[in-house]
């Protein structure tokens, strides 16, 4: 008997049975079959082989070959057997793939381990995968990979799963891809790619994802190749991508092209497209069918969809649809729900079951409710759980809660790990410490980056801390007008708070102002946060008013200061009041004066209350 060699003519049998991984492994032209590993045959019809074959049926094909296979024609025996296999004909296919691969027909001997494998002999299906594949078969090479895999015996599937790939089955080097990204190995890319540049969709999409990070580019390319073979979470990623890039259009065409094949996700993502675009119902009927198929981020839409028309009871139901799908945000919306509706208990319940579930929000959130209802003690492994599960607001809120004890050093590291995340409050928190202990220069960036992110008190805090570290002002020389002096970036930080209705900022923009005898700004300010409740702005305005001859209005602000606990406001009321001739109204306001001081006004304020005694008793 000759060597198994390249005379062999084999159809090219494609699926004996179809593989139901959702993944599947098919290359161009055909794809495994039993349990996705039966091999494929090595060869398409030769045309010197088969002459006009192209449009044949099988039929036609098993009769012009049966009377040469039963003559005894090695080839004719191995394209009938193969023909009776695809059609599942496995007793009738057996001594024909027998008899040519006694002949030495290489395709033959692996398509009988194909029989033999659906036939429950693996084993011996095995035997004929090497015969095959020793006399070059990769088809039966990638077959034998896949066998030893199974069976965990990794370095024999490398070996035969490299055969095949270096002969340039797809199949193969896909099979040979997957095992060295199981073990952590390197080539990855090389042999997906190999895979995917013959047309194999599931390497294509293992290709994209490997390369994500790396190349960006180039992953949308394979992603783009996968998807439009219909591997539906190629389609999915794809839609994501052209999402996070603002090309919604082409993204909702994905998406709906990866739903309409059952993909539960980008049925969901679908879903948020429709719903900012305005279309709630389209939206609704999306997330209902991926909530059906089990995709909880679906159910969880739904459920806060009906939340906000009102819908509790039908929003309570989808909740629970997620968190039977394995959602943990279900029993936090859950939660929410049942604490907006003052239900504490159950929200209680619910928060408990997402905290232990790892849900960093819900613990976060439990811990604030513990911490409401007095304990403490309770709320504070809550919270260290959520902050050390990369919760920012609990790392803040445990800041607050160790300075609520003076735990002053573990409050700035919980302070220091929220700022150092983005947390505006934090950062806050931070700089005013680092102001307190004299580092004003590690201060002034906690400070800038809270002022930054929006905040009022930092913003006043900056300014105040700029201020005190700026140099004295160079001396006005003589004939210079006086607040000529460009403005500085304390002033500006200023102003920025002033205008977000920071009080104690409004006051100091209007004395700013008032230093450059800009009086008509510096009373807008004044009057800004007097009438937000400023005593110092009051007292201020009043003193404006003074000056303008406007007593009468002075008087009113200077009264709404004293009775706010301003003592200089008290002072001036008692010397208003001494000299219009109220004696006895200016000793009240004199000893308002002397409760509130400070030292120098409750001294003057005696004074005058001694004067005003005698001019009473005389």
């Amino acid at each position: 008997m000759g060597f198994m060699g390249d005379r062999s003519t084999l159809l090219e049998t494609g699926r004996f049975v179809r593989a139901e991984a959702e993944s599947g492994t098919e290359a161009g032209k055909a794809a495994p079959a039993v349990n996705a590993q039966t091999a494929l045959t090595d060869a398409d019809f030769a045309e010197e082989a088969f002459g006009d074959a192209e449009g044949a049926t099988d039929a036609e094909l098993e009769a012009r070959h049966r009377v040469a296979a039963d003559k005894g024609d090695p080839g004719a025996m191995s394209v009938l057997g193969a023909l009776l296999l695809r059609r599942g004909d496995l007793a009738g296919a057996e001594p024909y793939l027998r008899g040519a691969t006694a002949a030495g027909d290489r395709a033959a001997a692996n398509n009988l381990g194909v029989l033999l494998l659906q036939r429950g002999y693996p084993d011996e299906a095995a035997g004929w995968w090497r015969v095959a594949a020793v006399a070059g078969s990769a088809p039966a090479a990638h077959a034998l990979g896949r066998h030893y895999r199974e069976r965990g015996d990794e370095p024999a599937a490398e070996y035969w799963l490299r055969q095949a790939a270096e002969s340039g089955h797809a199949l193969g080097a896909y099979g040979l891809a997957d095992l060295l990204e199981h073990r952590g190995d390197k080539g990855i890319e090389r042999w997906f790619r190999a895979a995917a540049e013959q047309g194999h969709r599931e390497a294509a999409y293992r290709l994209a994802r490997h390369l994500r990070k790396g190349d960006p580019a180039e992953a949308e390319q394979w992603y783009r190749q996968a998807a439009a073979r219909g591997h539906r979470r190629a389609g999915l990623h794809l839609g994501a991508l052209l999402e996070a890039r603002g090309e919604l259009k082409e993204a909702g065409r994905w998406y709906l092209s990866s739903a309409k094949q059952g993909e539960a996700r980008a049925a969901c993502a679908l879903g948020f497209l429709l719903r900012d675009a305005g279309d709630e119902d389209s939206a609704a009927a999306w997330w209902h069918r991926a909530a059906q198929d089990g995709d909880g981020n679906a159910a969880n839409a739904l459920g806060a969809l009906h939340a906000a028309r009102g819908e509790t009871e039908t929003a309570e139901k989808w909740y629970r649809v997620a968190m039977d799908a394995g959602d943990h945000n279900g029993a936090y919306n859950l939660a929410l729900l049942c604490a907006a509706q003052e239900r504490t208990a159950q929200a209680e319940q619910w928060y408990r079951r997402a905290a232990y579930a790892g849900h960093r929000e819900a613990a976060n959130a439990l811990a604030i409710m513990l911490l409401q209802a007095g304990d403490a003690a309770g709320a504070e492994p809550w919270f260290s759980k959520a902050a050390e599960a990369g919760s920012v607001d609990a790392a803040f809120n445990l800041g607050i809660l160790f300075a609520s004890r003076d735990e002053d050093r573990a409050a700035l590291k919980w302070y220091e790990r929220a700022a150092a995340a983005g947390h505006t409050d934090a950062a806050l928190q931070v700089g005013i410490a680092l102001v307190r202990d004299g580092e004003e220069r590690a201060a002034e960036r906690h400070l800038r980056c809270a002022a930054s992110g929006g905040s009022a008190e930092a913003a006043f805090r900056l300014a105040a801390l700029l201020e005190s570290l700026a140099p004295p002002p160079e001396p006005v020389a003589l004939g210079e007008p006086v607040g000529g002096a460009a403005r500085t970036e304390s002033e500006d930080w200023y102003e920025r708070a002033a205008e977000q209705g920071h009080r104690r900022a409004q006051v100091r923009v209007g004395m700013l102002a008032a230093a450059r005898g800009d009086l008509a700004v510096a009373a807008r300010w004044y009057r800004e946060a007097a009438e937000a409740g400023s005593r110092n702005g009051a007292f201020n305005l009043g003193l404006l008013l003074a000056r303008e001859g406007n007593e009468p209005e002075a008087a009113l602000w200077w009264t709404r200061a004293a009775v706010a606990g301003h003592g200089r406001a008290a002072l001036r009321l008692g010397l208003l009041a001494a000299r219009h001739g109220d004696l006895a109204e200016g000793q009240k306001w004199c000893l308002r004066a002397m409760e509130l001081g400070p030292a120098e006004v409750a001294e003057r304020a005696a004074r005058l209350r001694d004067a005003l005694a005698e001019e009473l008793s005389v």
